[in-house]
């Protein structure tokens, strides 16, 4: 690889939004396979801290460059002069994120509620803005950039990125709700790689080979994953919990790819047209004036020259040459127009022939409608996608593909933004010519003429049924079981609590049983762990079928079981339930040509005999369980004061 001499190099500082992770990976690439080096350049890439302003960083000159939000804009005009030099994730990440306390839950119900909120989350503001939520309203705590304070109750709600803490929650059995803004159409560019006007004046140059070696290291880590996420762990995050890490950062990776949509848009291309919709945003929700001017807001890597000298003399060589050649210049006058018109013409019809070969060969399925919604166009993509052929749905309705399964308002709300002359995103669910349904994510845009009459729509649409079984599996394993796929103890105490509500409005009895395994210990160290499984899985299903599909038992952690059974009419019909599981599970276990034999202790406790709360009846039935236990295993045992 050539390096540049030591005296060539220059030594600048990138600030990173957040801790280390893969939504840096093309700087760390950049960095790390040398491409700052052969720019000329010596990049120190800094982390953010809890506290720490990057926009301040890079206006202060304490780091030349920096990774911001939409709200650069927002700085802009409060007077800090800072410059877009290249969009990198041209969809948002930025999201809102709470437990999942209750079901349903609304983004209304965060009022009043403790939040973590990171610097430059404005678009986050401005979605709560569109909500009608005063942001006064809320408590509002430091961001620590540390998931465990929402998973420990320290914070009702956080600003996150949807590469990151959905991730770290599912793992951690927790259960949430995403709010995204993107569900009231405010749908900016994210993680924009800026620097200030005085760099790009005092160091041109160095603006635009930081730029292209940076958008040069995120072609290689976006066809490169795998190497990248080794070298962040390696040299970056560190390799604790190793297996752990890599997991998560494969599935930052996927999300990270999703949201660049570089299959369709160049890394770094930045929509000027776009941008003025983001400020007409802001300016909508009061967030900024109107007409706000981007002069210089956006960097342009390849700046038209000014070639105004040479026009001005042109007119005096003109004048000095006078009357007698003018006849002459204006047939080269001519000609030269009819040159460059046949050179625009043939320019074009190569732009046209590149956008048709790309649309065409596009990985995603693009429809083009009139102003009607009747199907002019769609690409072969479709076809894979739909299974229609482009003659089947050639001058229908996209409507064809509608499984019926969409809300009525989301269509309505759609339609609402698109005659606005607005560009719509979201996500449906539609049904494919055989049958079957799938997710896409559609991207709508109304197309007008010079007139600004709207003339067609253009859609792009990506199958996302795979990411969303992706999200579906994490959403179950927060609250199931792995090994046996009963719910875990967050979904059993939703149930508990959803019954306990049921029972004090109907005025019925409801019976909480806690079950421990009497002798699966010493098979479990005798025969192995994997015996040990078979066994829970066995005994898991044993007390399913004991149970009425109205009933819920769960695994709360090792050889524990608890059982709810809803509406029981006294003491005793709960007894013989637990009676029933009880002797279902002496029955010899036979598991790889060995015979197996366990027991149960069971404690009972009532609804509202013993207890009106969750904490009161899950401690009284524990207690009666210990007595069970104490007094020779294999029995139930019916929760009494004497226990206490």
């Amino acid at each position: 690889m050539l390096t540049l001499p030591a005296h060539a190099v220059e030594k600048v500082r990138l600030q990173l939004k957040w801790t280390h992770a893969f939504q840096f990976a093309g700087y760390y690439a950049a960095k790390e396979l040398g491409y700052y080096r052969e720019a000329g350049l010596d990049v120190d890439i800094q982390q953010a801290q809890p506290g720490l302003d990057v926009i301040d960083e890079v206006v202060s000159g304490k780091a030349e460059y920096g990774i911001g939000t939409s709200s650069l804009m927002l700085s802009r005009k409060e007077g800090k002069p800072v410059v877009v030099i290249a969009v990198i994730f041209q969809h948002s990440p930025l999201i809102l994120i709470s437990r999942k306390d209750a079901e349903p839950q609304t983004v209304h119900d965060l009022s009043g509620k403790r939040i973590m909120l990171e610097s430059q989350s404005q678009e986050l503001l401005a979605y709560l803005k569109r909500e009608n939520i005063p942001f006064d309203q809320f408590k509002k705590i430091e961001h620590s950039f540390n998931v465990d304070d929402l998973v420990n109750g320290k914070v009702d709600v956080m600003s996150a990125y949807l590469t990151n803490e959905p991730f770290r929650l599912g793992q951690a059995g927790i259960a949430y709700h995403i709010y995204t803004p993107r569900s009231v159409g405010i749908d900016f560019y994210g993680d924009n790689l800026f620097t200030t006007d005085k760099e790009i004046k005092e160091h041109p140059e160095r603006v635009k080979a930081f730029r292209a070696a940076s958008l040069r290291g995120w072609e290689y880590a976006l066809q490169h994953q795998e190497e990248i996420i080794d070298l962040i762990l390696q040299r970056y995050v560190g390799l604790n919990n190793l297996a752990s890490n890599k997991e998560f950062f494969h599935y930052e990776a996927a999300q990270t790819s999703y949201l660049l949509s570089h299959d369709l848009i160049a890394i770094g291309y930045m929509n000027p047209g776009r941008w003025r919709h983001i400020a007409d945003t802001y300016a909508e929700l009061g967030m900024l004036s109107a007409n706000f001017s981007m002069d210089d807001f956006l960097y342009e890597p390849n700046p038209e020259v000014n070639l105004s000298w040479f026009y001005v003399w042109s007119l005096f060589a003109l004048i000095f040459v006078g009357i007698v050649g003018s006849v002459a210049l204006y047939i080269l006058r001519v000609n030269r127009r009819l040159a460059h018109s046949l050179d625009e013409i043939r320019k074009n019809e190569l732009r046209l022939s590149f956008l048709s070969s790309a649309i065409e060969h596009s990985p995603t399925s693009v429809i083009i409608t009139d102003a009607n919604s009747l199907i002019e166009y769609v690409n072969p993509h479709f076809t894979i996608d739909t299974g229609y052929a482009a003659e089947e749905v050639i001058g229908k309705k996209p409507s064809i593909l509608q499984s019926g399964q969409v809300k009525p308002e989301i269509y309505q709300a759609m339609w609402q933004q698109l005659l606005r002359g607005e560009e719509w995103t979201g996500e449906l669910i539609n049904r494919r010519k055989n049958g079957e349904l799938y997710w896409e994510e559609a991207h709508i845009a109304p197309v007008k003429n010079a007139a600004g009459k709207t003339t067609h729509y253009v859609a792009v649409k990506v199958d996302v049924s795979e990411r969303k079984l992706v999200n579906d599996k994490l959403a179950y394993l927060a609250h199931h079981d792995s090994l046996t796929s009963l719910p875990n103890r967050i979904l059993f105490f939703e149930r508990l609590a959803q019954g306990l509500a049921l029972a004090k409005r109907n005025k019925t009895r409801l019976a909480l049983m806690y079950i421990d395994l009497d002798r699966f210990k010493p098979i479990n160290d005798s025969f192995g762990h994997a015996v040990g499984d078979v066994l829970l899985q066995q005994a898991a299903e044993r007390m399913k079928h004991c149970l009425r599909d109205s009933d819920t038992v769960g695994r709360i952690g090792g050889d524990e079981f608890v059982a709810l059974t809803l509406n029981v009419s006294d003491e005793q019909s709960a007894t013989v339930l637990a009676e029933k599981i009880r002797v279902a599970l002496t029955v010899p276990f036979v598991i790889a040509d060995h015979t197996h034999f366990i027991s149960a202790s069971i404690g009972i406790a009532i609804y509202p005999d013993h207890g009106m709360t969750e904490i009161e009846l899950a401690k009284k039935a524990d207690m009666a369980m210990y007595a069970a236990k104490a007094k020779g295993r294999d029995q139930v045992i019916l929760y009494s004061p004497g226990m206490e």
